[in-house]
């Protein structure tokens, strides 16, 4: 039970409202308040503005729920507020004021997790059960890291969490700066010992394991990031970070893919690259189409050809789909193969060739095998004859009598 209800009144939700809830009930109330668009309701601007500003800091919101308004006087540090006015509040959600990048670092830092994911997770979709370790806020001292009632404001820093040095480098000339408080580490609170949480040992946070159900749909690619918000570390006064996973493809042994197309090579024989072929494959979720060639059609080394809609899933267009691409590669036959009989009938299947006029001064030559390694070998000790059968120039002496 929370002690007053106020300020939960003045943004119409309920004591146990959500931070979001909150958050959109302020929203809506700014927009219809501002002095800009309602100049008569100033007053009601600043009531509501001053609700959120309590509602919102977790640390604040339950030293209200605790303790009613006088309790929020009571723990006053007389520190500068996040917002000096409530139209620093409005630009907050609105734009339009500095103190927007201000309020922004208040949120935890975001952590990018990489998911390693086949490529038929993201042809067909999938699920994922993702393990991890992360902060939480205390629930034993609910974020206070002490016994109810028992921190105090730092008498140093009177609570600011900051020390003010002024520092004199020209006579007559002072300057200053600002460090965290010595007395208490910058937290602007002092817990005595025996007061801390014994579940946290005053550190406000516990680690605990976090188990995120990670849905892929289909046709998302690799790289593709997944985002559960606010799901990351927490800590007292902060807005907890986001989680985000990456998705990482595995590489397939069969296809490749190319935007919203699969490419593969397929390895066919002679035969079938002059008088058609037929070859099975084996698609992502477990089908098997039947790519046929026409008699007579011939396919070249190199050759591409494609089956619409045999691709990618369209990502959020699941009736869409890629092209499937298929680079041919012909298997010729080994050398001798087919004896001389043969090799004639074969001949008079093909078109005619054009035979080469044969002359009287022209050399017939056989072709071999070329290894490139011999020929490197062989090319190297025919230079090291050379040097050896070079013979060095003498100096020949004139006599002279």
């Amino acid at each position: 039970m929370v002690k007053e209800t106020g300020y939960y009144d003045l943004l119409g939700v309920r004591p146990s409202a959500s931070s979001e809830e909150i958050r959109r009930a302020f929203r809506r109330l700014a927009l219809k308040y501002h002095p800009d668009k309602n100049p008569s309701a100033g007053e009601k601007f600043k009531q509501i503005s001053k609700a959120y500003e309590i509602l919102h800091d977790s640390h604040k919101r339950e030293l209200y729920d605790r303790g009613g308004e006088d309790a929020l006087t009571g723990n006053s540090t007389g520190c500068r507020s996040a917002f000096d006015s409530p139209l620093d509040i409005f630009n907050l959600f609105f734009g339009g004021s500095t103190r927007v990048h201000h309020q922004a670092e208040r949120k935890g830092k975001s952590v990018a997790h990489h998911l390693p994911v086949s490529l038929e997770d993201l042809y067909n979709g999938a699920t994922r059960k993702l393990s991890l370790q992360k902060n939480a806020i205390c629930a034993k001292c609910k974020g206070s890291g002490a016994k109810q009632g028992s921190i105090t404001k730092c008498p140093k820093c009177q609570g600011c969490g900051i020390e003010v040095h002024l520092l004199t480098h020209i006579p007559g000339v002072m300057s200053q700066i600002q460090t965290p408080c010595s007395e208490c580490n910058g937290k602007g609170e002092c817990i005595r010992l025996r007061d801390r949480c014994q579940v946290c040992s005053g550190r406000k946070i516990i680690r605990e394991k976090k188990i995120l159900t990670v849905h892929i749909d289909k046709g998302m690619k690799s790289g593709q990031k997944i985002i559960f918000h606010e799901e990351g570390d927490q800590a007292p006064g902060l807005q907890p970070g986001d989680i985000i996973i990456v998705l990482d493809q595995k590489s397939h042994p069969v296809f490749q893919r190319k935007g919203h197309d699969l490419v593969m090579k397929m390895e066919i024989q002679l035969a079938d690259a002059l008088c058609g072929c037929r070859q099975s494959i084996k698609t992502l979720d477990g089908r098997t189409l039947l790519v046929t060639s026409q008699p007579g059609e011939v396919i070249k080394p190199g050759d591409i050809k494609c089956i619409p809609k045999e691709g990618m899933p369209i990502y959020r267009n699941l009736y869409e789909k890629g092209s499937l691409i298929i680079q041919f590669q012909i298997h010729f036959p080994e050398s001798g193969w087919l004896n001389g009989e043969h090799l004639t009938q074969l001949q008079g299947l093909f078109p005619s060739r054009e035979e080469p006029i044969i002359t009287e001064d022209m050399e017939e030559v056989s072709l071999a095998e070329y290894n490139p390694y011999e020929d490197q070998k062989q090319r190297g000790r025919q230079e090291a004859y050379e040097e050896d059968e070079a013979v060095p120039l003498q100096r020949v002496q004139c006599q002279t009598s």
